[in-house]
């Protein structure tokens, strides 16, 4: 089977020539809609994008996802006027290669670790600029976006709003009192502190994170209204730290006098009492409600700059969070002394996807299999601008122009599995593989680790990953529209499913030419 025949099976929206990690040279060629022919299916005018992510939501947090008891008004009304994607996955995980699947539509688990955007790599950004689109970014999001990380690089204009996490931006008060016993905390006396201490000004709504960037946004789409841009909006709310203003937690635990562990340590969530793990949830809950009210906000702003006649507007997430789900509170294990990553079950693997689409009838669904790497494809197909041999992913717009039912087979949730700087794939590095029925969570196939890796993943601090569990860590299988929380395991009962997943992934790094002397260790189920 040639790379061009699988590449046909994951979908046949790409044909591929050949692929290759290498950043700068890859040669595969996507099929692009003519600009003067683009959008003429379904009506819509597109000159703009908007694209608006919303670090760690939750999909299940919004209504029209089904949820009943998060207050999140402006969402459902912009769903109503959109696409909503029912089964939308993340790429790479988390924040940082996330990212970079989102600029550049590479698979970048494949080959890049949580690092900077190397020089030379093919961007969205730089796509656009020499198409002569205007591109601007508005982002609290830390880290793709700190000093040395470089993700902002070739957006003509941009702007940090700083204060996030460990962002040392105020150095008083010098004392702070920490919300919560030490030990609840991730990264107490770093993050917490310089957090709090940067928070210490913030008097009213409008000093939140959401607020200060879709403000900020907003201030700018009145300045360029009238030109053909792309603007990308990137805001770390929910992400912990958790403190929206009270009224919001209020609304959903108006009664809780315990303490406020903003920022739990990743962990088994046993350290937590049950109260404090309800309240853990009121507080997550608050913040959607914050960052929906502030997304509002710049709907209602945009509405009255006439720009939902002409522009689309792409809402998501990178990931979701465990709030107690599989006995977890996180999104992998982080102490003081080791870091180690943990399953991607649907909680923080199947994510919203929301795309506003001017004179498209909103409020319908599209249920095949999309992923965030095929962001970048779908934004250039939109504004009728060529998608560089670089991209790995296909275009969502034959999907939303209904030309086909599906562009992947399969797609694939991982954290980093192969790059330059490992020896051997870490085993707790496990990839989750779905075609929307199954999911097969599976990790390399490594007995044990003799050189503990060192990684920077999940807020840039160095930590050497460590395997906490017993014995080989084995493939799970799950069956999701029986088993949507994944407590089952049937892997024995549905081996011939769980092979051919797996058939399926081996090949795809394959075609990812990831190098064999790490490839050899995922050949095996």
């Amino acid at each position: 089977m040639t790379r061009r025949q699988f590449l046909g099976r994951m979908g046949g929206a790409i044909a591929l020539g050949a692929f290759t990690s290498n950043v700068t040279h890859a040669n595969v060629g996507v099929t692009h809609v003519d600009a003067n022919k683009r959008n003429g299916g379904i009506g819509m005018r597109v000159d703009n994008v908007v694209l608006i992510i919303s670090d760690t939501l939750r999909r299940d947090h919004l209504g029209c996802y089904g949820n009943d008891w998060i207050y999140t008004p402006h969402l459902n009304r912009f769903a109503s006027m959109s696409l909503i994607f029912d089964q939308a996955w993340i790429c790479s995980f988390p924040t940082v290669p996330c990212r970079h699947d989102i600029l550049t539509g590479r698979y970048t688990f494949t080959y890049k670790p949580w690092s900077p955007l190397e020089p030379g790599t093919i961007t969205l950004q730089d796509t656009l600029n020499k198409a002569g689109i205007l591109t601007a970014l508005f982002v609290d999001t830390p880290h793709p976006f700190a000093p040395g990380y470089n993700y902002q690089r070739g957006f003509k204009a941009w702007e940090l709003i700083r204060g996030q996490e460990h962002d040392n931006w105020k150095t008083d008060p010098a004392e702070v009192k920490l919300p919560c016993a030490p030990e609840k905390l991730r990264n107490p006396w770093t993050t917490v502190v310089q957090y709090l201490r940067n928070m210490s000004y913030r008097h009213f709504e409008e000093d939140y994170f959401p607020a200060r960037t879709m403000r900020e946004a907003a201030r700018w789409l009145e300045r360029n209204y009238d030109r053909r841009f792309f603007l990308y909006i990137d805001t770390f709310d929910p992400h912990e730290p958790w403190d929206p203003p009270k009224y919001y937690v209020d609304l959903y635990d108006p009664d809780y006098k315990g303490e406020e562990v903003i920022y739990p340590r990743y962990d088994l969530c046993n350290y937590l009492t049950k109260r404090e793990l309800q309240h853990c949830r009121a507080l997550y809950a608050g913040e959607v409600t914050l960052v929906d009210h502030w997304f509002g906000y710049l709907l209602d702003r945009m509405e009255s700059l006439g720009l939902l006649k002409n522009t689309a507007i792409i809402f998501t997430t990178d990931h979701g969070f465990y709030l107690g789900e599989h006995g977890y509170i996180g999104k992998s294990l982080i102490t003081e002394k080791y870091q180690q990553a943990i399953p991607l079950y649907p909680e923080v693997a199947h994510i919203p996807l929301i795309i506003y689409l001017p004179g498209v009838k909103g409020g319908r669904r599209i249920s095949a299999l999309v992923s965030l790497v095929d962001l970048m494809p779908t934004i250039l197909d939109l504004l009728g601008v060529s998608i560089p041999d670089t991209v790995q992913s296909p275009s969502l717009l034959p999907l939303i122009e209904g030309r086909k039912r599906k562009v992947h087979d399969f797609v694939v949730a991982s954290p980093t599995i192969s790059h330059k700087g490992i020896k051997v794939p870490h085993p707790t590095n496990r990839s989750s593989i779905t075609d929307s029925e199954w999911l097969l969570i599976y990790g390399s196939q490594v007995d044990r680790i003799t050189d503990p890796e060192v990684t920077a993943m999940v807020d840039s601090m160095l930590r050497r990953v460590k395997v906490l569990e017993k014995g080989p860590i084995r493939p799970k299988l799950f069956h999701l529209p029986t088993d949507p929380e994944c407590k089952r395991n049937v892997l024995k009962r549905h081996r011939d499913v769980a092979e051919h997943l797996h058939r399926q992934y081996v090949e795809l790094l394959e075609a990812c030419n990831v190098p064999e002397e790490h490839l050899r260790f995922f050949r095996q189920l």
